[in-house]
């Protein structure tokens, strides 16, 4: 059950935060500059109103993800943090003796609240409604572009992305104390995902016997780390490959693994919309879609500015029919001319090639 209002923080040691936060702190200028309520109507729908226990508001267990996020947290480590960082607390609107919450029950807010929310969007709209409210965005044009952002895994198995996470924690031990390579456990040779798992679960159990090692911060996160990316992303260690990831083009010689992100911005330099497609998807085709969100968002769009890559006919009557001026430098190569198959092709600035979009079927006699 969750509760329909936030409490009233009462508590006589409330001046505390006066005296130990700076007022140029950044988590204290968040607080200050966005009303997060806007959260609470988002997920008020996965809540029970009127049955079970109460819950922990929803408006504080997303700022302990954006704490997570901003300071590359564990779970773990953001909750033992809030316990006696003050700028913590006083962001999370918390009474400075306040208890804290079970580490388990944001795992659980993120695993199970979060599942089908488009955070992106959200959090995208809330800050372009503050910008236009703020009086910081005055223009009526977005700059579109897309950038490219490798898979998470890139092409890794499984044996190696937990090879990346032991060798990190490994090598935070060994600036403290490099005689622990004796007590280590030996590394796995094999090219099996068990094996490497048992490697890590002896190596975490042998660092854990290590009370004065893991009084280290740097040791004591990344230990944390490892066991999370473990045990609760297990379910993307056991791909070999990031199925949503596709390779795309850089430029005509080099090509990456993972997913484009498509951008809109203002003149000011908000972001006012984002996609994110798979890797070999062309720029141009988002056009449409940048422009539907920027506007949902609260931004008026008169001009829409690109490079050449949308100035595909498409986004030229998309921008008519949508009443806003296109300006993308026209390529000559983007017109099909006599090409007689041209739903077949998609032209691909970065790589200055064409690429096939359709699947063909070779039969072998």
């Amino acid at each position: 059950m969750v509760e329909q209002q936030q409490k009233l923080v009462l508590s006589p040691y409330m001046d505390i935060y006066e005296l130990v936060i700076p007022k140029d702190n950044l988590l204290r200028q968040m607080k200050e500059l966005v009303d997060f309520s806007f959260i609470y109507e988002e997920l008020i729908d996965k809540y029970c109103l009127n049955n079970g226990r109460n819950a922990v508001p929803p408006v504080r267990m997303f700022k302990y993800l954006l704490l997570k996020s901003i300071y590359d947290l564990s779970d773990i480590d953001v909750v033992e943090r809030s316990k006696y960082d003050m700028s913590f607390k006083y962001f999370l609107d918390m009474a400075p003796e306040e208890a804290v919450i079970n580490p388990s029950s944001l795992t659980k807010f993120r695993k199970l609240r979060l599942r089908d929310m488009n955070l992106l969007d959200m959090l995208i709209a809330k800050t372009v409604r503050i910008a236009l409210e703020k009086g910081v965005i005055k223009s009526k044009s977005i700059l579109v572009d897309a950038t490219h952002t490798k898979s998470r895994y890139n092409q890794k198995t499984p044996r190696q992305a937990l090879l990346e996470q032991s060798k990190k924690l490994r090598r935070a031990v060994y600036e403290i104390d490099e005689s622990m390579k004796e007590l280590f456990p030996a590394k796995n040779t094999e090219d099996s995902l068990e094996k490497e798992l048992a490697y890590c679960h002896a190596l975490i159990s042998v660092i854990k016997g290590k009370d004065e090692l893991c009084s280290y911060p740097k040791v004591e996160e990344k230990l944390n780390l490892l066991e999370e990316s473990v045990t609760d992303d297990l379910e993307h260690l056991e791909t070999s490959r990031d199925a949503d990831a596709k390779t795309g083009h850089k430029t005509a010689d080099t090509a990456f693994f993972g997913y484009k992100t498509h951008i809109a911005m203002s003149e000011e330099r908000i972001i006012t919309a984002a996609t994110v497609t798979s890797g070999e998807k062309t720029d141009g085709k988002e056009l449409p879609e940048l422009v539907r969100k920027s506007r949902e968002a609260g931004m008026e769009v008169e001009m829409v500015i690109g490079d050449k890559a949308y100035s595909e006919q498409k986004n030229i009557e998309a921008a008519q029919d949508g009443g806003y001026e296109l300006i993308s430098r026209l390529n000559g190569i983007i017109t099909q001319g006599n090409r007689t198959k041209e739903d077949e092709f998609e032209f691909n600035k970065d790589a200055g090639m064409y690429v096939v979009v359709k699947h063909f079927c070779n039969t072998y006699g």
